[in-house]
């Protein structure tokens, strides 16, 4: 194990494979790239090794398999191929780990089983999870591959925000319960940020916002997670780029029965064309920042409506932990909108909140702090950093196989 340090991290989509070749031993990308449209014709990959050129080409994908052994192809043209005795693990990214996979697993044959009975809690995205476990797991049936779960930091939270107040029964029959998800973003973010304030994730509580297209925000408290706003599925919380958000149930009920919507017409409008996309017609931050620039009302709207479900969720987190330290954004809208940060956080003085409007405004790609020097809670921008934490998570489960003594150092 000594000289194997190299991780290569998947996330398959139900059409696309995104890749991250991280060496363990000091964090550098050897290699990213992703294959886009499997199984539609025309695909495209492009790979983007360290240090050199991006190239692309464009090719028919028809599955996975095809899709994982020109990723093999590329990382071998670089000598990084799958083959090389340097490459420690394969670390995937999945979805859905139900109340059954609450931390990083090593993937067996039983694993990927009980991955299949978890279909019906993330019909969307572990499906096309186990497939690339699957074909990675042909390719190179010899190497350890672990499964990283999105819900598994949020595995943390007590039951009296975990459940829903419906019938126990009921509820335990069928699994319903709030999950979370941007499970390895937030426990990325929540970490950093802590350093960022020189301090140990035990000694800081954290709220973090998780703000792209899909959005969520979390409560973590000396390092664990104690409510998230993602549910039972990533529809829940927060507004996002097409989705709802919170949302009374009787509007299913109502759009069912006198709306004469089916149930899947319904899903789709939640999930596909609501949100900013709904309310206004864009769901890219930057346009409606144009528009609303314009006196557009409808852009102006959809912002106003995705602010205050912000707000909404920043004093609720405020209340569970009694205590904040930090405030830390992140993710493509959190890490590059200082109009939504700066809305977010308006007027919010009484609670120990004070942005810096010039550090707000200036854009970088490290960690920096926003607040003003005096603000009793610090304000961060925390660029996300997924795969790097797959990796490290994998990493470690390797290690701890490997040694059941030795720690990840």
């Amino acid at each position: 194990m000594s000289q194997a340090t190299r991780v290569l991290v998947l996330n398959s989509g139900s059409s696309s494979v995104k890749y991250q070749l991280i060496d363990m031993a000091d964090g550098d990308r050897l290699a990213l790239g992703i294959v886009e449209r499997i199984g539609e014709g025309q695909g495209r990959i492009k790979h983007e090794p360290a240090g050199h050129l991006p190239r692309e080409r464009y090719q028919a994908f028809p599955d996975h398999a095809a899709a994982l052994s020109a990723v093999a192809e590329e990382l071998a043209a670089d000598g990084l191929g799958l083959d090389s005795p340097r490459l420690a693990a394969i670390g995937h990214r999945t979805v859905h780990g139900g109340t059954r996979f609450t931390e990083p697993t090593l993937i067996t044959d039983e694993v990927v089983e009980e991955l299949r009975e978890l279909i019906p809690l993330a019909p969307l995205h572990n499906p096309a999870n186990i497939t690339g476990i699957e074909v990675a797991r042909k390719l190179r049936p010899d190497l350890p591959q672990v499964a990283v779960f999105d819900t598994a930091f949020h595995a943390a939270m007590p039951e009296h925000a975990a459940r829903y107040a419906i019938d126990k029964a009921t509820a335990d029959a069928h699994q319903v319960r709030r999950y979370g998800f941007h499970g390895t973003s937030h426990q990325y973010v929540s970490r950093r940020t802590a350093q960022l304030l020189d301090a140990s994730p035990e000694a800081v509580n954290v709220i973090v916002l998780h703000l792209g297209n899909g959005a969520s925000a979390s409560a973590v408290a000396g390092g664990r997670c104690v409510d998230t706003s993602m549910g039972l599925t990533p529809l829940e919380g927060l507004v996002m780029g097409t989705r709802s958000g919170d949302i009374d149930p009787a509007v299913v009920f109502h759009l069912h029965r006198v709306g004469g919507l089916t149930i899947d017409a319904i899903d789709a409008l939640l999930n596909r064309r609501s949100g900013l996309l709904g309310l206004c017609g864009d769901n890219d931050m930057r346009e409606i920042g144009r528009r609303m620039g314009e006196g557009d009302p409808d852009a102006r709207l959809a912002f106003d409506i995705y602010i205050h479900r912000l707000r909404k969720y920043i004093g609720s987190y405020y209340a569970v932990m009694g205590r904040v330290d930090a405030i830390a954004f992140t993710a493509g809208v959190g890490e590059n909108s200082a109009a939504v940060r700066e809305a977010a956080l308006a007027g919010m003085e009484p609670l120990g909140i004070e942005l810096d409007s010039v550090r707000n405004a200036v854009r970088g790609s490290s960690p920096r702090l926003i607040s003003t020097d005096s603000s009793r809670v610090r304000v961060a921008v925390v660029p996300t950093d997924e795969e790097l934490e797959i990796a490290q998570q994998t990493f470690a489960v390797v290690r701890r196989s490997a040694d059941p003594g030795s720690e990840m150092r």
